[in-house]
């Protein structure tokens, strides 16, 4: 795995740079953390040089050490959050959400597609007395999930071969089956957004809109993870949710630069 020797043009090799991503992209891969043989071993290294890098990663705060063993941290997590594009997109969509969360009383979501994953960017509460959600920073799988689909249908095709090359599964994430994918690619482009019963939780049914910029591609997907109340209080109806769900995305598409 070693990847200074893998380069044919090592002219402007850096291979302590190397070195802390190598670390870095490996653990982010394994969500238990591994300890410092175990990095080395993976890395193709001895433990003495991977020693000083684990400890500036973890000084520096991208690693964080629970016993013998490293796992990142969500620095990176924070850092992406201050790019600008991720920013910008977040700040116009929460006014958004707020309206939709207000309007179907369902919490909703907005995930874009991150280093193989599909990671939350923006989460709002249903104002109801319960409500189901994701975390802001959790990953989710990009071929068992509504936001995964979505994401994935509003591309080009090189840009989805790339999404699918880089894929990295997240824990419990569902063996990935690619004519299954490919029907709900289809299915996904034909109706323009997904639904589908929630492959993680039960009584979940998940609901995703594109987000998408002037090219018409998927920059991010807008979600509502619909749970149906059964006593008397009467709640907007899963159809309802979808109309104010797709309208509060094509809105922010448009913001986006979106045509229509």
């Amino acid at each position: 795995m070693r990847r200074d020797d893998a380069e044919p043009d090592q002219r402007y090799a850096a291979p302590a740079l190397e070195k802390g991503l190598d670390i870095l992209e490996l653990l982010a891969q394994d969500s238990d953390g591994l300890g410092l043989n175990e990095i080395a071993r993976a890395l193709e290294r001895t433990s003495s040089e991977i020693f000083r890098m684990v400890n500036a990663l973890t000084r520096r705060g991208y690693l964080v050490q629970q016993g013998d063993r490293y796992s990142l941290s969500l620095k990176l997590f924070e850092l992406a959050h201050r790019h600008k594009p991720i920013k910008s997109l977040t700040a116009a969509a929460l006014p958004l959400m707020r309206e939709l969360v207000n309007r179907s009383l369902q919490s909703c979501h907005m995930t874009v597609f991150h280093a193989g994953r599909v990671m939350v960017v923006a989460q709002l509460d249903s104002p109801e007395r319960w409500a189901f959600g994701l975390k802001v920073g959790a990953q989710v799988g990009l071929t068992d999930t509504a936001s995964g689909f979505v994401l994935l249908t509003f591309q080009d095709a090189a840009q989805r071969e790339h999404m699918l090359a880089s894929h990295q599964a997240v824990e419990g994430e569902l063996d990935l089956d690619l004519r299954q994918l490919q029907k709900a690619v289809a299915e996904v482009a034909r109706i323009g957004h997904a639904q589908m019963p929630s492959r993680q939780i039960r009584g979940v049914s998940n609901i995703a809109f594109p987000v998408r910029d002037s090219a018409g591609h998927a920059v991010a997907a807008l979600n509502i993870p619909y749970i149906e109340r059964i006593d008397k209080k009467v709640t907007p109806s899963i159809a309802e949710a979808k109309e104010a769900l797709a309208e509060s995305a094509a809105r922010l598409s448009m913001l986006m630069g979106f045509p229509s």
